[in-house]
């Protein structure tokens, strides 16, 4: 088939280069979200869909938004066949769905119907899900909403960051959208219609979600961290400036300490929750890099009884 793909950041590369890869799909050409500012100079940057397709040679299409008449014009002068879609990041209008002959498929980064929405992966960490997977299916104008072609699982690591679990989607997922255009483009493949039931939603966490209530259980507090790493990236206070949490360790042994009371000793520190201790072992001070949470805490010269998330 002729494939226009649409997507935008780093973990939509995998499925490209897949697609590129193929021998039984031409890329005629890429959507990707226009060049944004990045960087201490905020100078604008291409994404790094973008920057692939350019190194392969293929058009790049960015339109600010995808109802835009230019867009739509080019769109329908390339002529695809399907256009198959990873984290693009903006809502595609009816007139932009009706374009290619077998529709948009997206490939979405969960177990439809579960987590639908901007943030499938850190929702399921944050939930403490056990397994989740990804989905490939055909866009509709609902949120995630449409019929499904295939799916895959991955098992939820008791360490997984975000970050980690959606690198490992990312890959898989590859191969999942490849077949599943193979599958659209030789007739084997048919769409199923999502369960109505096991419906939730996922959408993108803001700042304010990623702070830590030190009062909630050890088990919630690890959680947070990790649904939340690398982005938004959790945070308390500690004096009155922000401190951000890069990884913590559950501790059972230790229940000596009130919800964000710090100790710490010559190579740890810990903090209380609600529940029993976490360890600290990487944060990331204000206007600092990241560092080991004992040289932070070295540097800081914690007083006894001192609390994060105090303001």
């Amino acid at each position: 088939m002729k494939l226009v793909f649409a997507g935008t950041p780093e973990v939509a590369v995998p499925a490209l280069d897949a697609l590129i890869a193929s021998d039984r799909h031409e890329v005629a050409a890429v959507v990707t979200r226009p060049d944004a500012p990045a960087g201490r100079g905020r100078r604008l940057v291409a994404s790094p869909v973008a920057q692939r397709a350019e190194e392969a040679g293929i058009e790049v299409l960015k339109p600010a938004r995808p109802r835009d008449e230019d867009f739509l014009a080019r769109l329908r002068e390339i002529g695809p066949d399907c256009c198959p879609v990873v984290a693009y990041g903006a809502l595609l209008p009816r007139v932009a769905l009706d374009v290619p002959a077998r529709g948009w498929v997206n490939l979405h980064f969960s177990l439809l119907p579960a987590w639908r929405g901007a943030a499938p992966v850190q929702h399921a960490v944050i939930a403490g899900d056990e397994m989740t997977g990804a989905a490939t299916f055909q866009i509709e104008e609902g949120l995630d909403s449409g019929p499904v072609f295939g799916v895959l699982t991955e098992r939820v690591r008791p360490t997984d960051t975000s970050g980690d679990l959606l690198t490992r989607l990312a890959l898989a997922g590859a191969g999942l959208l490849t077949a599943t255009m193979d599958g659209i483009e030789d007739g084997t493949l048919k769409a199923v219609p999502q369960p109505a039931e096991g419906v939730s939603l996922a959408p993108k966490l803001t700042v304010e979600d990623a702070r830590v209530d030190f009062k909630a259980p050890a088990l919630r507090v690890d959680r947070l961290v990790r649904g939340c790493t690398p982005a938004p990236g959790a945070w308390t206070e500690f004096r009155g400036e922000r401190l951000k949490l890069v990884s913590v360790r559950l501790d059972p042994e230790r229940g000596d300490l009130a919800p964000g009371e710090l100790a710490a000793g010559k190579n740890d520190v810990y903090a209380g929750t609600g529940s029993h201790a976490v360890e600290l072992l990487w944060v990331q001070p204000q206007g600092k890099k990241p560092m080991r949470a004992a040289d932070w805490a070295r540097g800081v010269r914690i007083a006894p009884g001192e609390l994060l998330g105090s303001r």
